[in-house]
């Protein structure tokens, strides 16, 4: 199948897939802080950049799309149709880096927790709940959700969006 897009246009598109900041991350962090734990992100100096680490728990969550990490019965991670032999090395190295990395963190004595872009999209805060488990916490944290999931879910749409630079913002109208 041909790529529809021109070079330039599929670089554009390209260039606006986001490490960062991203939807799950948001959530991820915000029903963290809501039931009291406190972290700190990006992981720097640490294997693999975590996107979240709790130093109290010496623990470091990664926060995966599916598609990039070619999470394992997911339909999210489908391969392209088009340029396969690319998007397969690419995929396949992500995933024996994401090994390597795991390895390395444990040997350094951390926790890692994995979480999965469409389990958070689905049931966010069973995915906290599961974190909190694997923490060891079992001390009942008292948490009242006022809002339902899909209300978590919205509030993080907008503050991953509120994230992008004020540069990304005139280019985006430019194009």
């Amino acid at each position: 199948m041909i790529d529809t897009m021109s070079k330039r246009q599929r670089s554009w598109v390209m260039s606006r897939v986001r490490g960062q900041h991203t939807k799950p991350e948001v959530v991820v962090r915000m029903l963290l802080h809501r039931r009291g734990l406190r972290f700190r992100l990006g992981g720097r100096g640490l294997p693999g950049k975590p996107d979240i680490v709790l130093p109290k728990h010496s623990t470091v969550i990664f926060v995966h799309g599916c598609f990039w990490h070619l999470h394992r019965g997911c339909k999210n991670a489908r391969m392209p149709a088009s340029n396969q032999d690319y998007w397969k090395k690419k995929l396949e190295a992500n995933r024996a880096r994401d090994k390597v990395n795991l390895a390395a963190l444990k040997k350094a004595g951390w926790k890692v927790v994995t979480v999965w872009e469409c389990e958070i999209m689905k049931c966010p805060n069973q995915v906290v709940d599961d974190i909190l488990r694997t923490l060891g916490i079992r001390k009942k944290i008292e948490y009242e959700l006022s809002m339902q999931d899909s209300a978590v879910l919205k509030v993080a749409e907008k503050r991953s969006r509120y994230l992008i630079s004020e540069g990304d913002r005139k280019r985006d109208k430019t194009t």
